[in-house]
């Protein structure tokens, strides 16, 4: 029997320290998946229950801050049970699924981030046509597609690495990612790097180029207008600019991390370096668009204000 026929579960290596650190470890990333949570829950809540913020540049956010949930699920639940469990083990299937996950949550948050420069282009540099360019039927689609498309493009993805021969079964990180399984493979795998690199390229290239021109034209509206109208637009772009640019260095982080074997790097660098894209954008996007926009803040304010009153009433 092949070595490949009798895989049935890995070995993640990427734990350092855990008998010395394991509950420190436990309840910190408890309390970080705990915040992510709670403040994206509380962000998509005061959009959902306020009909006013029911406009597309704020369903956007909800949508962006679901799939952020979406992934640190995909993360969080496994990673508190390998921190306690003595042995770090996941079964093949599992190991599989959680990279798909992974994997189509980044892919999204890519479209996403473009949808939402298309919603602030197009209001910014088109204004009278926005009524019928960003409609809420176009919206929907621009959601349903942004979920849609990757988990067609990993999915298939997933599905190659799944017909990989392999005879090697341990991972050297705290997670499963589709590049990490491929290596294992005891055979040829160029089908799935080149396959790989093509999804890369349509994946991330579009999407950023698409956003750094929509951010050329605002600016050179902006510079076109009064001062009034510029800190208006910095105001409803500003978040939008920062989640990119912190979602982008993340991710930058996170393939070159995977890519490049480097013992110069201290092992708990590395894997700080490749959960940084599922630790900093989930935690701080509901965050700075809490504090920048200033109708999601009121919102919050009035919800925080209307809790204090009824607690006083009683």
């Amino acid at each position: 029997m092949d070595n490949f026929t009798s895989v049935t579960y890995f070995t993640l290596e990427g734990h350092v320290s855990l008998e010395h650190y394991r509950y420190f470890y436990f309840i910190f990333t408890l309390s970080v998946y705990i915040m992510i949570i709670c403040f994206n829950s509380v962000i998509i809540s005061v959009i959902y229950k306020n009909k006013h913020l029911h406009e597309p540049m704020y369903i956007f956010i909800a949508a962006l801050l679901c799939n952020a949930l979406f992934g640190t699920a995909a993360l969080y639940p496994k990673l508190l049970t390998d921190l306690l469990s003595e042995k770090q083990i996941t079964s093949y299937e599992t190991c599989i699924f959680q990279a798909f996950c992974v994997y189509t949550y980044a892919s999204s948050e890519f479209v996403l981030l473009s949808a939402m420069a298309y919603d602030r282009y197009v209001s910014i540099c088109k204004p009278l046509h926005y009524a019928t360019l960003v409609k809420m039927n176009i919206v929907r689609k621009l959601i349903f597609l942004s979920w849609f498309l990757p988990c067609c493009t990993i999915g298939i993805t997933v599905v190659l690495t799944s017909r990989l021969q392999l005879c090697k079964f341990k991972l050297n990180r705290i997670y499963c990612d589709n590049y990490s399984i491929v290596k294992l493979s005891c055979k040829e795998t160029s089908l799935n790097n080149i396959y790989g690199l093509f999804i890369f390229s349509i994946t991330v290239f579009p999407p950023v180029f698409f956003i750094i021109y929509s951010y050329f034209r605002i600016l050179s509206v902006c510079l076109k207008n009064s001062k009034h109208f510029r800190r208006k637009a910095l105001q409803t772009c500003l978040p939008h600019l920062l989640i990119f640019i912190i979602f982008s260095v993340n991710t930058c982080f996170e393939i070159i991390n995977s890519r490049i074997d480097s013992n110069q790097i201290p092992h708990i660098i590395t894997m700080i370096l490749s959960v940084e894209y599922l630790l900093v954008p989930p935690l701080f996007n509901p965050i700075i668009y809490g504090l920048k926009l200033q109708e999601i803040f009121n919102s919050i304010r009035r919800l925080i204000s209307c809790k204090k009153r009824t607690r006083v009433s009683f």
